[in-house]
């Protein structure tokens, strides 16, 4: 797993861009303080330069990336500093991979969390960083897919899961006030209604007990799906048998925030339209407004 970051400040609204000079991102009038979102990008370098114009035209602070599927020296890092984004990722080769792209600053990055499960001879793999972004501890997680009940992907994945709910919880203990987002694509679908039909997915990993247990374990620890009360619905659909024109999609990338953090969120929504896009990805942003 290869670890980089990129152009990282501790002084976000004055930084130079691309081509030498300096560049301003005052936010447009809005009550919003700050704007985060996930996505789950399936390939940055197929997708950089729709990622970054679509961060530029909703006026995103902050985006979770996650499935990157890039190696670091190939990671399109000139598409975000052009636009005034700092980016830090962690890439594994062409699959897996994080990055959070920020405007509002990138400190005390980590690489992965403590306790982090290996996958068998593949070690850690490249599924968690977080950076401090104005004050808020940004966490872009792509959690363990899980491939089918009876691989050992699923175990791993379970195993996932329970170290960083331990983890979360620790920090939690040590810093009730702590404002932290646990953002990204967990590969869970919480409820039946999260999924489109709860008989397509009898006897596949998304669904089960164990991963729903799994993850209830975070908000037994205080953490809250912030968007779920103003964006219910779907996440993400397949690109085949039409799953999305026919809305059969799935609920599995959300954002949890800590007590202190959730508190001040007061809208969210999912992007449909990006989902719509030409050679979109097969999931749609997450977007959560905070005060």
């Amino acid at each position: 797993v290869r670890r980089r970051t990129v152009d990282v400040r501790t002084s976000p609204p004055d930084r130079p861009d691309a081509l030498g000079g300096r560049r301003r991102h005052p936010r447009r009038d809005r009550l919003t303080a700050m704007r985060i979102a996930t996505w789950n990008v399936n390939s940055i370098r197929a997708r950089s330069e729709t990622v970054v114009a679509w961060m530029e035209r909703h006026d995103i602070d902050v985006l979770a990336m996650q499935e990157t599927k890039c190696p670091d020296d190939q990671f399109p890092v000139m598409s975000f500093l052009a636009s005034g984004y700092d980016v830090v990722f962690c890439g594994q080769g062409g699959f897996n991979g994080v990055a959070i792209a920020s405007r509002v600053g990138l400190e005390s990055v980590q690489y992965g969390f403590d306790g982090q499960p290996a996958f068998a001879d593949v070690g850690v793999e490249a599924r968690a960083v977080a950076a401090v972004c104005d004050g808020v501890q940004v966490w872009s997680l792509y959690v363990p897919n899980g491939r089918s009940l009876t691989d050992p992907h699923y175990a791993y994945k379970l195993e996932w899961l329970s170290a960083l709910a331990d983890r979360s919880a620790l920090w939690l203990a040590h810093d009730p006030a702590a404002q932290i987002v646990l953002a990204g694509d967990w590969n869970v679908a919480p409820t039946d209604d999260d999924v489109w039909d709860r008989t397509y997915f009898e006897g596949r990993p998304h669904v089960t007990e164990a991963e729903r247990a799994a993850l209830a374990a975070f908000t037994g620890h205080g953490f809250t799906d912030a968007a779920l009360p103003y964006a219910p619905g779907y996440t993400c659909w397949d690109y085949t048998q039409l799953r999305f024109p026919r809305d059969e999609g799935v609920r599995i990338d959300y954002l949890l925030c800590s007590p202190a953090l959730g508190d001040r969120v007061f809208d969210a929504h999912v992007d449909r339209n990006a989902r719509k896009a030409r050679g979109a990805s097969d999931h749609a942003p997450v977007v959560l407004e905070i005060s």
